[in-house]
């Protein structure tokens, strides 16, 4: 490993930590938008940080069917296992429930003349998507996500 690899996985590691914090303390729900463009993408960013959506039917994990834990793409949080993930005919990513129900937050999102629920990653806030009541049991819920405010981890062959 690098000099500049050893600096790039301590600056990471500063980064994140255990209830939205890291290591110094510092409230991830606070960082400032020049840091989150440095970590983001610009896609990435315009719909975490700036609460934007992608393309029905375009994201990379709209018929994404590996198995694993999808996580939040600006903190790596755990938010849906992808056995909740189901197909609901959006365009979008859906699941009927998140890993926890501490892994998300909702907001009531009053924006394009619509009243909805808004999904928050409980972290770092970033914008998810949004929850509908119109999805399968045992829940019926369909959170319907954005592909670019997620990433996937596959799940290791034992």
């Amino acid at each position: 490993m690098n000099f500049k690899s050893l600096l790039l996985l301590v600056a990471i590691a500063g980064f994140y930590g255990a209830c939205g914090q890291t290591q110094s303390g510092h409230d991830l729900k606070k960082v400032g938008n020049e840091e989150w463009k440095k970590k983001l993408t610009p896609a990435q960013y315009h719909i975490l940080r700036e609460k934007g959506t992608e393309r029905a039917f375009a994201g990379k994990y709209y018929k994404y069917n590996e198995t694993g834990m999808y996580t939040c793409a600006a903190c790596n949080q755990e938010l849906f296992n992808s056995d909740t993930k189901y197909e609901s005919g959006s365009g979008w990513p859906s699941f009927f429930k998140p890993v926890t129900q501490k892994s998300v937050d909702t907001k009531v999102d009053r924006s394009f003349g619509m009243i909805r629920e808004e999904v928050v990653c409980s972290r770092c806030g970033g914008h998810l998507g949004h929850v509908f009541e119109d999805g399968p049991a045992p829940t019926g819920l369909r959170y319907c996500l954005n592909s670019e405010a997620l990433t996937f981890v596959k799940k290791k062959k034992p």
